[in-house]
C-alpha cells in the first residue's frame, strides 16, 4: 500500500502484501493506521442491528463531510451507492491465536513464482520503468517488487467498492477518526474528477490500485505520470501507480544507487551487542563485518545491523533507504520482502544465513503477556492488544538491552520467560 503511511497493525497473513508475526500487516489489504492499537476486547459482530442504523450514521456524517468542503452533489452521487458491509468489519477483526513468523512470510512473498513474474514484469514494462527512475531515482527493480507485494503485478487490485470499505470501517467505530479521514480524502477524489464513485473500487480496507494506496496517500503522493490530467491509479495500465509509489519513496529520502540493506557475515567473536546503534559503514567493515555475497560493503554515512530473527538467523545492514521504505510500510518484514525480491529480480541469490525455523511463535495470550509485562516494567508498547507491531517491538528491545541479551526486537519465547522472571 502505499498510502498506508504508518499505519499498521500485526496480525496474521491475509495477503502477500500483508505480515504476521513478528511482522505488521500492510494497509494494503488492510488498513495501518497511525493510531495506537485500541486495546478494549473484542466483541461479537453483530450485524443485524448495524446495518439498520448506518443510514442513520451517514445522516450524521454528510454535514462533517460538507464541512470538510465535500459539495452536496458529490454527497449525493457517493452516499447513494454506500453500503455497509458486515464481512469487512469481521476481516478487520480477524486475529488467528499464532502469528506466522518472518520466514513464513518471506516464503510466500518472495516465492519463485513471484520472481519469475516480476522478471516477466521488468521486462513488459522496461521503457515505463526507467523514465520513473530517470524522474524520481527508485530502481526498476524496487517499484516491481512493491507491485508484486501489493497486488501481484496487478493481477490482484481487490474487487470492494472503496466508500462502502470506508464508511462501513468508520461507521464500526473501533477507528472511527480514522477511516473517517480516509473517507473524506475518497471523497475529494471524486470531487476533483479523477475517478467516478461506481469506478473507486479497491481491497476490503479501502487501499486502491495496482500500488494499493490509501486515499489520504494518493492524495499526497499520487502523480500523473502519463500526463493526461488525472492520476490514475484504477487503469488497468499500471504507468500512473508505479510513478506514484517511486514518487512516495522519493520524497520519503530515497537515494539514488544505494542499496536497502545488505546481508553481512560477522566474524567469530563479534560482539552483537554492537547493533544498538546506527554506525558508518567503514566503521562496521572495521569490525569485521563482510558482504555474504561477497563483495565490498557499498559506502554509506552510516547503516544500522539488525537481526531480523534473532541472533540464528540472517544478519542485515541496513541502509538509509531502508528507512524510505518504511515510509511507504513501516513493518521490517515488509521492507525486507521488498528489499529481498528486488534483489532476486537483478539476478541476486537467496539468503545465505537459514532461519530459525524450528523456533516457536508464540500465543496470542502469550504475546499479550509480553505486552502486559513490558508495561508493568515500564517499557511503553502503545496498547496490550497481542499485535506485535514498532511500539512492541521498540519496548522489547529496550528491554533486551537492560537486561544484556542481544537487542534485536525479536519476541521468543526465551523473552516472554526472562519477563516473568521480573
Amino acid at each position: 500500500m502505499r498510502g498506508w503511511g504508518k499505519i499498521m497493525l500485526m496480525t496474521t497473513m491475509l495477503a502477500p502484501g500483508c505480515v504476521g508475526a513478528n511482522v505488521e500487516r500492510s494497509p494494503r489489504p488492510d488498513a495501518r493506521p497511525d493510531a495506537r492499537p485500541d486495546t478494549r476486547p473484542e466483541t461479537r459482530v453483530s450485524t443485524a442491528p448495524q446495518a439498520t442504523s448506518f443510514g442513520a450514521w451517514q445522516s450524521a456524517f454528510r454535514p462533517r463531510a460538507r464541512a470538510a468542503g465535500i459539495s452536496a452533489d458529490v454527497l449525493d452521487r457517493s452516499l447513494r451507492t454506500t453500503a455497509y458491509l458486515p464481512q469487512i468489519i469481521q476481516l478487520d477483526r480477524a486475529q488467528s491465536e499464532f502469528a506466522r513468523p518472518i520466514w513464513d512470510y518471506l516464503d510466500g512473498a518472495v516465492s519463485n513464482a513471484r520472481i519469475r513474474d516480476g522478471r516477466a514484469a521488468l521486462q513488459r514494462h522496461a521503457d515505463l520503468l526507467s523514465r520513473i527512475e530517470a524522474r524520481y531515482g527508485v530502481a526498476p527493480e524496487i517499484i516491481v517488487a512493491i507491485w508484486g507485494l501489493e497486488s501481484g503485478y496487478g493481477a490482484n487490485r481487490g474487487s470492494t467498492h472503496t466508500l462502502s470499505a470506508l464508511a462501513t470501517l468508520a461507521y464500526e467505530g473501533r477507528r472511527a477518526a480514522f477511516f473517517e479521514a480516509q473517507l473524506i480524502a475518497a471523497l475529494r477524489i471524486i470531487e476533483g474528477g479523477e475517478v467516478t464513485p461506481d469506478r473507486m473500487i479497491g481491497s476490503w480496507a479501502g487501499a486502491m490500485g495496482h500500488t494499493q494506496f490509501m486515499p489520504e496517500s494518493y492524495m499526497a503522493h499520487a502523480v500523473d505520470f502519463t500526463g493526461d490530467g488525472r492520476r490514475n491509479v484504477w487503469s488497468d495500465a499500471p504507468a500512473d501507480a508505479l510513478a506514484s509509489a517511486a514518487a512516495y519513496i522519493a520524497e520519503s529520502g530515497w537515494t539514488r544507487g544505494q542499496p536497502w540493506g545488505v546481508e553481512v557475515l560477522l566474524p567469530a567473536g563479534f560482539d552483537k551487542m554492537l547493533s544498538a546503534a546506527p554506525r558508518p559503514v567503514s566503521e562496521w567493515r572495521r569490525l569485521g563485518l563482510t558482504r555474504a555475497a561477497g563483495g565490498t560493503l557499498p559506502d554509506a554515512a552510516r547503516a544500522r545491523l539488525m537481526f531480523p530473527a534473532g541472533a540464528r538467523g540472517p544478519a542485515l545492514l541496513a541502509y538509509d533507504n531502508f528507512a524510505a521504505l518504511k515510509e511507504y510500510n513501516i513493518s521490517d518484514a515488509y521492507v525486507i520482502a521488498v528489499g529481498h525480491l528486488a534483489d532476486r529480480l537483478a539476478g541476486a541469490g537467496a539468503f545465505r544465513a537459514g532461519w530459525p525455523r524450528d523456533d516457536r511463535p508464540l500465543s496470542l495470550s502469550e504475546r499479550t503477556e509480553v505486552q502486559r509485562r513490558l508495561n508493568a516494567l515500564g517499557y511503553d508498547t502503545a496498547g496490550i492488544d497481542g499485535r506485535i507491531g514498532p511500539a512492541t517491538m521498540a519496548a522489547v528491545q529496550a528491554f533486551q538491552q537492560s537486561a544484556g541479551l542481544l537487542p534485536d526486537g525479536y519476541v521468543t519465547p526465551e523473552v516472554l520467560e526472562r519477563l516473568r522472571r521480573r
